[in-house]
């Protein structure tokens, strides 16, 4: 049991700003006296009428009514629970959260035992089992792992699953419910986005770049990326601060607004987030859609407001994400689609990301490599496809094992090689990359630095069309009233009207 002493809470960790009465909750606004709580993913078409939506369509609800006395529920690799101060369930990823509230009693009583003794408990291990917990102000959540994973990457995920509830919801939002009503029922304020953080974990289990915190590229060569970013700079509208192309969940181009700060870039985790809503409901292919976001690593207690339009439909393969801060820009910003889509065709664009190369190991011509990641200092991370999903999980795990070792706060390592029975681990971590290679289990390691060495020279050729080095620009003349300087203005009043706190 490792127990870490309790911090006293400062007045900032508990601040607000906005209508004391009111709290916008995805772009509706909810009445927290009344418990009369609309959808938490309200959509609007270019109409501007509303209509109640919310995550479908993702693969895994057949466990949600898992029976929890079954020998299959005990044998999933990793179970993850969430739930309030009060012993109230939220989630759980298998079974259903009301068998399981007896379950989440007793964690709650546990982190309450340690509580009371002034400490907070962070993990226990098992023979078996990791037993994780994270207590994010009125939220408690709980990782039972019988992976490889460390305590510390289990939390990381425990993480991500208490952002992607911020991002529906604001950091503000939820710590004003609970003080109002300690017992209060999260789910009703979650629901049908159950299959946002299914999919979530989903992805973190099979997904290296949640590791390493890092971005997926979509390979293009440097002067195709630089056109469709070019593009994406002209058509611009006032308070367009973000705009992003995706195809096949890998980010294509991005492009900012020369306001925000570089120490104000969007986070990985943040893009992240913003991917995995996307892709686990069907809704956004259904047309342009307008939906309020929180990026938690951003201003953890405002929105966002997101355009969502696929320029290629029905594959729906080509998303375009346009972030604005004013909630009333719908019209504005689905004019930039247009202007885009309009330049997209007249250059034949698309068909830039249809013809995308995507690289084997075999293509590179380094001997006996099975595998790799590689990450670049401050760029996003590249990963090559292993074979079965079994074997891609058992890889990730041995990274994971080899990244938690390299990253020891007691003793931290630049180089580290592992041989199993049946691959040959490479990993070197130096200032300008991070690189985890995976080769046949024969090689030497005199052998493996020299192909590593091959791989690297490969890497720095293919670089501009596999990494978005450099981050396009453009600039909005804000509308009146809003001017840069007010944006940076700490004393700005009502931050759920304006949608974000400030950009700088």
């Amino acid at each position: 049991l490792n127990l870490k002493k309790k911090k006293t809470p400062s007045p900032e960790d508990s601040r607000f700003e906005g209508n004391k009465k009111q709290t916008t909750c995805t772009g509706a606004t909810i009445e927290e006296e009344t418990g009369n709580f609309p959808s938490t993913l309200a959509q609007a078409n270019f109409n501007g009428q509303k209509k109640a939506g919310s995550a479908v369509d993702v693969p895994g609800l057949a466990y949600r009514n898992e029976d929890i006395m079954s020998e299959s529920w005990r044998q999933h690799r990793k179970h993850v629970f969430v739930l309030s101060e009060a012993g109230k369930p939220i989630y759980s990823r298998y079974g259903n959260e009301e068998a399981l509230s007896s379950t989440m009693g007793v964690m709650m009583a546990l982190v309450s035992f340690v509580q009371a003794g002034a400490n907070i408990i962070l993990f226990f291990p098992s023979d078996e089992h990791t037993v994780v917990f994270l207590q994010k102000g009125p939220l408690v959540f709980v990782s039972v792992s019988a992976t490889r994973q460390s305590e510390q990457q289990l939390r990381s995920e425990l993480l991500h699953v208490y952002h992607q509830i911020i991002s529906m919801l604001t950091q503000a939002s939820i710590n004003r419910i609970f003080e109002r009503r300690k017992n209060f029922d999260l789910r009703r304020l979650l629901f049908g986005s159950e299959k946002v953080l299914d999919g979530l974990l989903d992805v973190m289990d099979s997904d290296p770049s949640f590791m390493l915190s890092a971005v997926q590229c979509l390979p293009l060569p440097s002067s195709s990326r630089d056109a469709l970013s070019h593009i994406l700079q002209k058509a611009v509208t006032p308070n367009l601060v973000f705009s992003f192309l995706i195809a096949s969940n890998r980010l294509v181009s991005v492009v900012q607004e020369k306001t925000v700060l570089e120490d104000a870039r969007l986070k990985p985790s943040d893009l992240h987030l913003l991917c995995n809503l996307i892709r686990a409901s069907s809704a956004f292919q259904a047309g342009e859609i307008w939906t309020p976001i929180c990026l938690p690593l951003f201003n953890h207690d405002c929105y966002f407001y997101a355009y969502v339009a696929y320029l290629d439909p029905p594959e729906c393969t080509v998303c375009l994400v346009l972030l604005s801060t004013d909630k009333e820009a719908f019209y504005a910003v689905a004019e930039c689609k247009r202007k885009i889509e309009e330049a997209f065709a007249s250059q034949n664009a698309l068909q830039w990301v249809a013809n995308t190369q995507f690289y084997y190991v075999d293509d590179i011509g380094v001997a006996n490599l099975k595998h790799f990641l590689y990450k670049p200092s401050k760029v996003p991370e590249m990963e090559v496809a292993y074979r079965s999903q079994e074997e891609r999980i058992h890889l990730l795990d041995l990274y994971r094992n080899m990244h938690n070792r390299i990253q020891s706060t007691s003793r931290p390592l630049k180089l580290i090689y592992h041989s199993t029975g049946k691959e040959t681990l490479l990993a070197w971590v130096t200032s300008k990359f991070e690189i985890f290679t995976c080769f046949t289990p024969l090689v030497t390691k005199k052998s493996a630095i020299s192909e590593l060495t091959k791989l690297l020279r490969w890497i720095k050729k293919e670089e501009d069309r596999l990494f978005i080095c450099h981050l396009p620009k453009y600039s909005s003349a804000p509308q009146p009233g809003r001017s840069s300087t007010d944006r940076g203005s700490s004393d700005r009043p009502n931050t759920s009207d304006t949608g974000l706190l400030s950009l700088l």
